[in-house]
């Protein structure tokens, strides 16, 4: 049996959040099976968090030679990965995609055959990279008059693998998101096998587990994967989690003392450890979940003590100062208020190292000068 904390402790080790990693960035993202990227530059904080010596001009340049993309996958959202993982996991998460696009457009279109607005599509994005908004609007002026925009061009995202092309998700450039196909984008460089739902699994207890069926399922978005756990089951670890519920593992993955200490650390909007467990108890208390994950869909900056969600974070500018706010959930103990000021003014010193000036700031308190 794992109790909460030794979950913690696994997912924090896996996450590279117990000890950053001297690992490439590369490396970082195919451990983690690439990391969610709504935000564009989230990912940046978040492998700041877990890696050793990182700058921010290592992913941009990664970017640049294609050797990363931005591109829907696990639950159907954006993720940044390899180009190796954009080849490898987006024929095995088709059926994903489709399932959400059938949720949320399939009245709208109803009747039209997909491979013909797969071709439409991979056309005019192949001839220039196009945002949604001009996507839908072409193919309705060209093709489908009595339908709508927004349809249509999801329709196509669903169909035809497209990547958002830089300088979207690059540090300190500003674009819109335009996209073109994974083919034509990742063109010049080898192709790579299309990964197993088994060699999925595999990766995703590496990086998440132990975790339980209903957790794969959460983080990938696929369904039916009972029979692929029981087909895997002699090569896993099998556990039990104080509820009863059957926790697989992959072998030689660490299991680190429940009473490990775990720093302070800080995660980036839509931190994929939030995001990858039916069950997300082993990370953040259920009570603290509706002060984190909004309404409207988003996910906001959070910061870990003693290993758990313990409250929110952000950066606000002005003129040249960057100001740090920590908006705790709970009274916390001045060792780890100091843990925080001296994490956060690194994360300062990282995220916002063109600004003369930085301060960090309680919620509750006057700023304090780092």
């Amino acid at each position: 049996m794992l109790g909460r904390r030794a979950l913690n402790r696994a997912l924090l080790a896996r996450q590279l959040l117990l000890e950053r990693a001297a690992i490439s960035p590369i490396a970082a993202l195919e451990h983690l099976v690439g990391m969610q990227s709504q935000a564009p530059t989230a990912p940046y904080a978040g492998l700041w968090s877990r890696l050793a010596r990182f700058r921010t001009d290592e992913l941009s340049r990664l970017m640049a030679e294609r050797e990363t993309v931005r591109i829907a996958l696990m639950r159907s959202t954006i993720h940044l990965v390899s180009a190796r993982d954009c080849q490898r996991l987006r024929p095995l998460l088709q059926p994903v995609h489709e399932r959400a696009l059938k949720g949320n457009f399939g009245r709208k279109l109803a009747g039209l055959d997909p491979a013909e607005l797969a071709a439409a599509g991979r056309a005019l994005v192949e001839e220039r990279p196009l945002t949604f908004a001009e996507l839908g609007a072409l193919l309705r002026e060209r093709h489908w008059p009595d339908r709508e925009a927004p349809a249509l061009a999801n329709a196509v995202r669903t169909y035809v693998p497209l990547v958002q092309v830089t300088p979207r998700g690059m540090w300190g450039a500003s674009a819109q998101a335009a996209h073109t196909s994974a083919e034509a984008w990742l063109a010049d460089l080898p192709s790579e096998a299309e990964s197993t739902a088994a060699e999925l699994l595999l990766r995703y207890l590496a990086a998440f587990g132990p975790a339980s069926v209903k957790d794969m399922a959460a983080w990938s978005g696929l369904t039916g994967l009972r029979g692929v756990v029981e087909a895997l089951r002699p090569r896993l670890r099998v556990f039990r989690d104080e509820g009863g519920t059957e926790l697989f593992d992959a072998p030689g993955a660490p299991l680190p003392d429940e009473h490990a200490a775990a720093p302070v650390r800080f995660l980036a909007e839509f931190d994929n450890i939030l995001l990858s467990h039916a069950d997300r108890s082993r990370i953040l208390a259920e009570e603290l979940r509706p002060l984190v994950f909004t309404e409207n869909g988003l996910i906001r900056s959070a910061f870990l003590v003693d290993g758990f969600v313990a409250g929110l974070w952000r950066i606000e500018r002005a003129k040249n100062t960057a100001r740090l706010i920590l908006t705790p959930f709970a009274p916390l103990q001045e060792p780890d208020r100091a843990a925080l000021l001296a994490e956060g003014g690194e994360l300062l010193a990282f995220a916002a190292a063109d600004a003369e000036q930085h301060h960090i700031a309680f919620a509750d308190d006057l700023p304090l000068m780092h």
